[in-house]
């Protein structure tokens, strides 16, 4: 397997695994590089980590970061990317990049429409359209999108023009963008729906599923010919917060011939504990030798438990969005910040007066560039006068701090510490 793996240009290989725990601590391999794991993967939906240059992603220590599909068809274009020589050569970025199918946003669009559900305005994604709360049949979305059997039709959100996204089409998409890792085009369900309704859309999930990994071998044979390189797929897991659903649906989609294994809808509204719930359930049936994908999740107190129930890799946007909100990082075992007025344990709000005339880095010992060469005070008054290099040294900072933080917890689990790190971070020294 190993071998079969490394000729295909792709492989996980786990390198140490934790005994108290399901940490482990692998490499992924692919052609445009090594993912040392478990590792945080930035989001650049479109195309770009906002504000950064793709040396300022690298010098964070990014190893892959995620890009949308759905973004990449509405603007600038699917051919467009692929004449300019697909993604890293259109974005300058050298190293391993994975895609989604583009499946969550367009579901997005209209998840209560479709569902039928009275659904809180708190469990509507960002990403997510306000479009009331009629009850329809389950497999109509009211204007934005229609789902059928073949695939999801839906209207741009940029100019209402109608569109249709299918197993096959984001298939063929992402092998033209040329990421190294793809994600199997699937059926998200919002929080808050019924188990017979999670259940139907759980069991559509499976059978594009099965087209998307048709989809992808064909495409595959036809890359080998022009000398492309391999591209990966990763099947989705979901049934929502059922467990019933969940394992069964853990069960069908490692027995495809993927290469990984994502793990769907986890953030689409649930609750910090029902995503630990679902974690639980399914980590058993995962096969250990390939990789794992956990997607949208990625807060600070989440990380651990991640990686304590054995996730590779995982992306979400809180740590560049949160930047850009004037929100940053710091480190609640480092002494200097025993004293933090905030009420968050993990970061500060650099916007408030208090740091207006502060010498300070925003975390003391921190060799991110932001940290060695400003003062809190002059990010404060960025934000202030609404400079745009305030959104770019923020975010350097946020992801240089959780890169950092990944390296203390790979080298905890091979130590066997994890545990003790986990109890440091999250309940030790409280502010």
């Amino acid at each position: 397997m190993v071998e079969l793996e490394s000729m295909r240009g792709f492989g996980f290989t786990t390198i140490h695994k934790d005994k108290k725990t399901k940490a482990r601590v692998g490499e992924i391999t692919t052609p445009h590089g090594v993912i040392k794991t478990p590792a945080f993967v930035p989001v650049g939906t479109q195309a770009t980590v906002k504000s950064l240059s793709p040396e300022e992603i690298k010098e964070s220590g990014t190893d892959i970061f995620f890009v949308n599909t759905y973004h990449m068809y509405l603007r600038p274009g699917i051919e467009v990317v692929e004449k300019l020589g697909g993604l890293h050569t259109f974005m300058g970025w050298d190293g391993p990049i994975i895609t989604d199918s583009g499946g969550f946003q367009v579901f997005s669009l209209g998840r209560e429409k479709r569902f039928g559900d009275r659904i809180p305005a708190q469990n509507i994604s960002s990403s997510s359209l306000d479009t009331g709360n009629q009850t329809i049949k389950p497999d109509q979305y009211s204007g934005l999108v229609k789902i059928t059997e073949e695939g999801v039709e839906f209207r741009s959100h940029w100019d209402g023009s109608k569109h249709l996204f299918t197993p096959e089409s984001a298939m063929e998409w992402q092998w033209k963008l040329g990421s190294d890792i793809h994600i199997a085009f699937d059926d998200c369900t919002p929080y808050g729906v019924t188990h017979e309704k999670a259940e139907v859309s759980m069991e559509r999930t499976h059978r594009w599923a099965t087209r998307s990994l048709t989809a992808s071998q064909k495409l595959k044979v036809e890359s080998q010919k022009s000398g492309k390189l391999y591209q990966a797929l990763y099947g989705s897991i979901q049934g929502s917060v059922y467990e019933d659903l969940r394992k069964e649906s853990a069960r069908f989609i490692t027995g495809l011939d993927l290469d990984g294994i994502a793990i769907g809808g986890v953030a689409v509204g649930e609750s910090k504990k029902e995503m630990v719930d679902v974690l639980d359930w399914v980590t058993p049936i995962l096969p250990d030798g390939k990789p794992r994908h956990l997607l949208g999740v990625g807060e600070i107190d989440d990380i651990f438990v991640l990686v304590e129930r054995g996730m590779d890799t995982f992306d979400c946007v809180f740590p560049t969005r949160t930047a850009r909100m004037g929100l940053v990082f710091i480190n609640p075992t480092n002494p200097s910040n025993l004293t933090n007025p905030s009420n968050k344990k993990y970061e500060i709000d650099i916007t408030k007066a208090r740091f207006s005339e502060d010498r300070g880095p925003i975390e003391e010992g921190c060799r991110c560039y932001t940290c060695v060469h400003f003062s809190r005070a002059y990010i404060h008054h960025l934000f202030h006068v609404r400079e745009l290099l305030a959104y770019r040294l923020a975010t350097i900072h946020n992801l240089w701090f959780v890169h950092r933080l990944m390296d203390e917890i790979r080298d905890a689990v091979s130590r066997g510490t994890l545990l003790e790190l986990k109890n440091k971070w999250l309940y030790d020294n409280r502010s």
